[in-house]
């Protein structure tokens, strides 16, 4: 079994809290400030890389969300929108950007405004390959000093709290 982890800052401000307030829970504190504090590391760690990589968030996301998708990756603007978890207009806007990189197009499978879809590039396809494989092993990286069961059973925890929490189902990229 491991060692049991030193204490840290979380412990000292529920230990603060828990003086200063006898009586009001304070248990909340040791998980939600340490997701806070791993999503700040983990989103900053995300931002850093795709800037090295020449890629912002909001266009990974873009993407990503259009190979999720499957062959022949092409969403509508409505649905990619909610794919994404954002609104109509900042989705025409990480549209516009990536149409004039060359990354995706837009096209009109039917007949109308209305049929028109954004489709994934060639190039917008091989840019994904090279950045999701990157950013997948550094974020490898940052919790392999976790034992594959207990990333697991992280994972699995992660899952049940958010669960818990109810609201629409949770499918974008987070670091915006």
């Amino acid at each position: 079994m491991a060692a049991e982890p030193p204490r840290d800052g979380a412990d000292a401000i529920q230990d603060a809290w828990r003086r200063e307030l006898p009586g009001v829970p304070v248990e909340s504190i040791g998980v939600i400030t340490r997701i806070w504090w791993a999503a700040k590391v983990f989103g900053d760690e995300r931002r850093r890389l795709l800037a090295n990589l020449g890629v912002d968030v909001a266009t990974l996301d873009l993407l990503s969300t259009l190979r999720r998708s499957g062959p022949p990756y092409r969403m509508s603007p409505g649905e990619l929108a909610d794919a994404c978890m954002v609104t109509r207009g900042a989705t025409t806007q990480r549209v516009e950007r990536a149409v004039r990189a060359g990354l995706v197009e837009r096209t009109t499978p039917g007949s109308g405004y209305h049929a028109r879809a954004i489709t994934l590039t060639d190039a917008g396809n091989a840019l994904l390959d090279r950045v999701v494989a990157d950013l997948l092993a550094a974020e490898d990286r940052l919790v392999g000093h976790l034992a594959p069961e207990r990333r697991e059973q992280l994972a699995d925890l992660l899952r049940e709290l958010l669960a818990g929490l109810g609201g629409p189902s949770l499918t974008g990229q987070v670091g915006d």
